[in-house]
């Protein structure tokens, strides 16, 4: 399952199983009237919305048995999440990035389908919960772009070495184990020009959570009343993972705890940081890999070049190869890619080479078949297979799951310094504890 799926699967869980606002116990004490809790750039944030959102939450971590946080450190950490959520947005459509009415009707197809369904019977199953089938499409739509976005600006631009796959494999060597960690955590964001007064307030918020967290709160309660991570209200779990997909600075830590052991208060330049590990377990590798041999061409999407632009011209393209006329040929004379020089050609791909979209309708592909219109971040494509096989372990392989390894832990680092630098450059204005 890719990651957008998973994340499609996660929104329906929450809004089909956790909106039905009628079902919050809120107060019916009366009702204040609506107001702008925080301008986000042009926008606004109103405190129906903020409540709307906190239900959801709420009911989220009740299903789950966590103990609540007092109510304002609740809305202040779901406040802080719809800023991100805003800023993110915002910066989609200044750049361009829009997700058009036929790409949301696959997606929501793909979800029902997941859920046994028709859409007609999917929609059916959400205004049951009471749930608006307009605004659940709008936030599928939102939750495509940002996925998108993360796609475009951290992902695509992540550049590991031969060196770091080296030091990779040699670690491996060294320490000859496969384990996993199960790792909760919590984040102080500190902003990235922050004063040593504002780095000495969050220090002492940090070790205010920590000596909770040792004198045996609930670290999830805890994560959800102080973190800044998007997974605070989740409890801040990364669920298991090897040493090596971990980011650097936790790996080092989870190493030498214990389970249920909570580290000290750790500094990166992202923050303050807190990390308990929740338990261990064997890892296992694969024995063999499928490899697929592919061509593709690409039309990049710009401020020039539109995604209905790029996507009608490879439609074109496809109905000429369709109609005999060479794929190679026709890569050479359109694709905007390296490749193009010697016929879209790239080579034997390994499962984790290519990004989650390319590679899910690559292998949804029959021999010799060639795609729809795919998007990626890198633009659109066609994609033809050429050739499969099945490969034994090798060192070539080896390399291949090094990187996907590096790749992976470099992106959590990457995705939150990212996350900071767009917060600290977007205009925002807290209202919430405005009379």
């Amino acid at each position: 399952m890719t990651p957008f799926v998973r994340i499609l699967a996660f929104l329906f869980a929450v809004f089909a199983g956790q909106l039905s606002q009628t079902a919050l116990a809120v107060p019916q004490d009366p009702v204040e009237a609506d107001r702008i809790v925080a301008v986000v750039g042009t926008d606004v944030i109103t405190y129906v919305e903020l409540r709307s959102r906190l239900a959801t939450a709420l009911k989220q971590l009740q299903k789950q048995g966590t103990p609540l946080p007092p109510q304002d450190v609740l809305e202040r950490q779901m406040l802080e999440r719809l800023i991100m959520d805003r800023a993110q947005l915002q910066y989609a459509k200044d750049s361009g990035m829009r997700v058009d009415d036929t790409q949301l009707d696959q997606a929501i197809g793909r979800i029902a389908a997941g859920n046994k369904m028709t859409v007609p019977q999917f929609r059916a199953a959400l205004e049951k919960d009471g749930v608006q089938y307009a605004s659940f499409r709008e936030e599928i739509r939102n939750e495509m772009i940002a996925v998108r976005l993360r796609e475009r600006e951290v992902d695509s631009k992540l550049v590991i070495s031969d060196g770091e796959i080296d030091n990779y494999l040699a670690n491996q060597a060294a320490s000859g184990t496969s384990e996993e960690y199960q790792l909760a955590h919590i984040l102080l964001r500190a902003p990235e020009s922050a004063s040593p007064e504002q780095l000495q307030k969050l220090r002492q918020r940090g070790e205010q959570a920590l000596k909770r967290a040792r004198a045996g709160e609930n670290f999830a309660e805890l994560t959800a009343a102080f973190s800044d991570a998007p997974d605070a209200l989740q409890g801040g779990d990364l669920g298991f993972r090897p040493l090596s997909r971990l980011p650097g600075l936790y790996a080092e830590v989870a190493a030498r705890l214990q389970a249920g052991e909570v580290s000290d208060l750790l500094r990166s330049s992202a923050g303050f940081h807190i990390v308990k590990l929740i338990g261990k377990r064997g890892g296992s590798d694969a024995a063999s890999v499928q490899q697929t041999h592919a061509r593709h061409i690409l039309i990049r999407v710009n401020e020039v070049v539109s995604e209905g632009e790029a996507r009608r011209k490879l439609e074109s393209v496809r109905e000429r190869i369709a109609n005999g006329i060479d794929f190679a040929e026709q890569a050479r004379l359109y694709s905007q890619d390296g490749s193009a020089a010697k016929g879209g050609d790239l080579g034997w791909l390994n499962p984790g080479d290519t990004v989650p979209e390319f590679e899910q309708a690559m292998n949804a592909l029959k021999v010799n078949e060639v795609s729809p219109v795919v998007q990626s971040p890198f633009g659109m494509h066609l994609i033809q297979v050429l050739e499969r096989r099945e490969k034994d372990v090798s060192a070539e392989r080896q390399r291949a799951v090094a990187r996907q390894a590096i790749r992976e832990r470099k992106l959590d680092e990457a995705y939150q310094d990212w996350l900071r630098q767009l917060r600290d450059r977007t205009y925002v204005e807290n209202r919430l504890n405005e009379q």
